[in-house]
């Protein structure tokens, strides 16, 4: 569409025509650029000796002048009252060679700032000062309109800070997290993946996750399955929990995988927030407590009953050596028969009484003596030199790897040595006397605060299904007569007394470690 034109010459009008055009071609630029430009109209179609526009600053706590660069400047020093000037209102006065105008910008009853102009004397005096007025009424508008919109994107530049720092802190908390947590949307696409999951047993980074299918991403899971676990969410509403085994990382670790739905608008499911919690170190403390627990009413009953056996056991063997007292006076041929009963039920009670001493150690374990500062390196030698003469202990072939300089800490060394004594016998078994006994001592990598010594064998193994029971009273893999089943028991009650903890890693077919975390 064509702009009419003027059809008067008069200086005025064109000048208002051409200060309304620079008006028009500025909005949506910079507001300096556009009024830079109306002060240089005025002051070429005036012919003004000076033109200043002053517009209150962004903090409202100055005023600050658009002029032209060839204007006429203030006096050096000279700080302008300018405030002062809008507060006064229009004013006029006369000044050599001309007339001082200053003319407010005010938009409703906000001062915006002051227009403020020297008209040299002539014939177009009366005009420029009308010119002036108009244009002056021209800004106040413009004026707000400009500090109204820096007013609303400063607003909003705020809120985008506020917005994406809250952002980052949600993000945040969510990477802080030590668990493994991502989202996904109805179209199973990533839309969320914390840290966490990419030190996972994947180890796939955000960057690769987001935006793909959850199923190109978890390519390990089978896809129906893993889709019919979002589906339900979906469709129920509710939190889905499960627990698994995986051995991915080299080692059996157990996870619990939490699904849980998310709504945006309130109502629909719109995503499935995945939570995954390795839980095996919580699942081991359960099993020690359960296993505790255990042991403790196991040792209640034991003490209940235990003397009712010895007693019996007492007078079984009293009898017994009685009547070897008179064996001499029987036949020969009778003599050897009765001896050979006698040798039977001896060694008999002799195995039954080890059961209940056994038994009175495990359900009522000897007051462990005050603990002193101890070498853990001198109890495992102590430890192999009563053990040097075993019978069948010599066998053995013994790997000390025994770390030097190890910090002191409070044990009983006479219970640990009983501890100690049975985990390298029960090993010795598990090598039926031939193999290598690996003992190994040193500072836990993982926790400066506790000493630890492995026993590490060269025999069977066991069964994984075993492996939470082999601390239970009476629990052996061992053929009969070869162990009564409470060796593993005492020292795990020895080592309970030390505030320690028994840890054990076992393969089929490579050997058995039996780790014991001991605290300095």
């Amino acid at each position: 569409m064509v702009a009419p034109t003027l059809t008067s010459d008069h200086p005025g009008l064109e000048v208002l025509a051409e200060v309304a055009k620079v008006l028009a071609a500025g909005r949506g630029g910079p507001a300096e650029v556009g009024l830079l430009g109306v002060v240089g109209v005025l002051r070429r179609g005036l012919g003004l000796r000076r033109c200043h526009l002053w517009l209150r600053s962004s903090d409202g706590a100055r005023y600050l002048p658009i002029a032209s660069p060839e204007d006429e400047t203030q006096l050096p020093g000279f700080s302008a009252p300018v405030e002062t000037w809008v507060s006064r209102g229009a004013h006029r006065e006369a000044v050599n060679g001309g007339t001082l105008v200053r003319l407010p910008l005010v938009h409703g009853e906000a001062p915006l700032g002051c227009l403020e102009a020297v008209i040299p004397e002539g014939r177009h005096e009366r005009m420029a000062n009308d010119v002036l007025v108009v244009v002056a009424a021209m800004l106040g508008p413009v004026v707000a309109a400009a500090e109204l919109s820096l007013d609303l994107a400063s607003e909003v530049a705020d809120r985008t800070r506020e917005m994406e720092s809250q952002r980052n802190f949600a993000a945040r908390i969510i990477d802080s997290l030590p668990v493994g947590l991502y989202v996904i949307d109805r179209s199973y696409r990533i839309r969320a993946w914390n840290r966490k999951r990419e030190a996972g047993t994947q180890g796939v980074s955000r960057e690769e996750a987001l935006g793909r299918e959850v199923f190109d991403v978890l390519d390990r899971q089978p896809r129906e399955l893993l889709k019919k676990e979002f589906d339900r969410v979906f469709q129920t509403g509710e939190i889905q929990q499960v627990e698994m085994d995986s051995q991915a990382t080299g080692e059996a670790r157990h996870y619990r995988i939490t699904k849980i739905p998310m709504r945006l608008d309130g109502e629909d499911i719109s995503h499935v927030i995945t939570i995954g919690e390795d839980v095996t170190g919580w699942r081991q403390a359960q099993q020690r407590l359960a296993q505790s627990e255990k042991l403790a009413a196991i040792g209640q009953l034991a003490a209940g009953v235990m003397h009712e056996i010895n007693n019996p056991l007492a007078t079984i063997l009293a009898c017994s050596e009685a009547l070897s007292l008179r064996v001499a006076e029987l036949p020969e041929a009778d003599r050897r028969a009765y001896e050979e009963y006698l040798r039977i039920m001896d060694t008999e009670v002799q195995r039954c009484r080890r059961i209940v001493e056994g038994l009175l150690d495990f359900s009522r374990p000897k007051k462990s003596g005050h603990k002193t500062a101890s070498d853990l390196n001198a109890i495992i030698e102590q430890t192999l030199f009563l053990l040097k003469h075993h019978e069948r202990f010599k066998w053995l072939t013994i790997d000390r790897q025994l770390e030097a300089g190890l910090p002191a800490f409070p044990a009983d060394s006479e219970r640990l040595v009983q501890c100690f004594m049975a985990l390298m016998l029960n090993a010795m078994d598990a090598m039926n006397s031939r193999g290598v006994l690996t003992v190994r001592t040193c500072l836990n990598r993982e926790r400066s605060d506790e000493l630890l010594a492995e026993f590490i064998d060269t025999g069977t193994g066991i069964k994984q299904e075993d492996l939470p029971k082999i601390f239970e009273p009476f629990f052996t893999t061992k053929p009969q007569g070869r162990g009564t089943g409470l060796g593993l028991s005492v020292a795990y009650g020895i080592v309970e007394e030390h505030r320690g903890r028994i840890v054990v890693e076992s393969q089929l077919g490579v050997g058995t470690n039996f780790k014991v975390f001991l605290p300095i």
